[in-house]
């Protein structure tokens, strides 16, 4: 039987996978996903430990999203020229330094301006971590590829947060930021040693952020990631004060590593089909959402039923990084860093409002508010991947 020379070469590039060099970045993803995440596990610890509210607790996610979404694009726009390598270093010390200044602060102004700052340096990492990835690949494997580099994302959240809420009920929550900083360090380390380095763009072939911003496609593509991770993080910001109200709160840290595991199975599947099926991906996983956060809004008190939801919806979370990712890297091209550090943007604003909105909602109306507005979110969200169906969410195609 004839084998065609392109299949002998897509075999023999996919055995090529710089797999060491994709999970060196998964692990920087996992370091920033548990860095943000933490709190949502830890909201009545610090509550205590700093005298403060809940809300004000959860603020923290939203100062550190803040911090994002300011960066991303300006700090993207002018580093496009830098080489890579250099600034994924950069944005890795700071975290160790945000994460060190969270342990030791008793001050919750002080506090602030650290989640700020690992809010900063996330924007900057999530602008590089899907180009980087991309790059290391050939045209046809960057789905993949940023699938293994994001792969640190479910880890996170099905393993980071559950065993940070676990050990702050044990150790205290201050303790572990200061892991966090331990990673961080050995991160840099692995990032220098075993990372391969990439020019940044030519002068002239740098796109303007007006540019980029009307290329066919972008634009559905953040509201998108807009409405949807606004969705995410109203619930998840608040899923401790959620599942008191469902006589559940000793079983937070058992509920996100339900939502963490089915994370994993997520990206799994997204890995798989990412660069055939990105738009079929894309709808499953915004009506699986929806109808987890139904099922949540009516019966939300059951915990099979809360179990199940929640287990649904991390199915329906776990590839949505990388589905947003490569959707952007492939409709913008060359210009995938600018237009990833919009992306970033978007995505953070969601996380800032997710905890504005999740603690407006929550001070006023109650938990009971939070799946009316996920839904109003999620529909919205369904109606622009339908009609992204020329650019940004195309239909499948060899």
């Amino acid at each position: 039987m004839a084998i065609s020379t392109t299949t002998l070469d897509r075999d023999s590039a996919s055995a090529r996978l710089p797999i060491a060099s994709l999970l060196a970045l998964a692990m920087a993803g996992f370091v920033t996903i548990v860095t943000e995440a933490l709190p949502a596990g830890l909201l009545p610890q610090i509550s205590a430990g700093m005298g403060i509210s809940e809300a004000l607790a959860g603020q923290f996610v939203t100062i550190y999203a803040i911090g994002s979404l300011m960066a991303a694009i300006p700090l993207i726009a002018v580093t496009q020229g830098l080489r890579r390598r250099p600034l994924l270093l950069a944005a890795l010390a700071g975290f160790a330094v945000a994460n060190t200044v969270t342990t030791l602060s008793d001050s919750y102004l002080v506090t602030m301006v650290a989640r700020w700052l690992a809010g900063v340096s996330a924007g900057l990492l999530w602008a590089l971590v899907a180009g980087y990835a991309a790059r290391m690949v050939p045209e046809y494997q960057k789905g993949r590829a940023i699938a293994i580099a994001m792969v640190g994302t479910p880890l996170a959240l099905s393993l980071g947060v559950p065993a940070g809420t676990l050990l702050g009920n044990l150790v205290g929550w201050r303790m572990c930021f200061g892991i966090m900083s331990l990673l961080a360090l050995a991160l840099m380390l692995w990032v220098r040693v075993g990372l391969p380095d990439f020019a940044g763009q030519a002068t002239g072939s740098r796109l303007s952020l007006s540019h980029v911003f009307t290329v066919a496609g972008v634009r559905p593509v953040l509201f998108v990631v807009l409405a949807y991770v606004l969705a995410h993080n109203i619930l998840y910001t608040y899923i401790a004060p959620f599942l008191s109200a469902a006589d559940m709160a000793g079983r937070t840290d058992l509920v996100l590593l339900v939502f963490g595991t089915m994370c994993l199975l997520g990206i799994w599947i997204v890995g798989l089909l990412v660069d055939r099926q990105l738009r079929a991906l894309t709808l499953a996983s915004t009506v699986l959402f929806a109808l987890s956060a139904l099922a949540l809004g009516i019966a939300g008190g059951s915990p099979a039923v809360v179990y199940a939801a929640v287990a649904a919806w991390g199915l329906a979370f776990g590839g949505t990084a990388t589905l947003f990712q490569t959707a952007i890297a492939k409709t913008a091209g060359e210009a995938a860093d600018v237009a990833q550090s919009m992306l970033v943007t978007a995505w953070n604003a969601a996380i800032a409002g997710g905890g504005i909105l999740g603690g407006i909602l929550l001070e006023r109306f109650g938990v009971a508010a939070f799946s009316p507005a996920l839904l109003v979110l999620l529909i919205a969200t369904l109606i622009v991947v339908l009609a992204a169906r020329q650019h940004g969410f195309p239909a499948s195609r060899e």
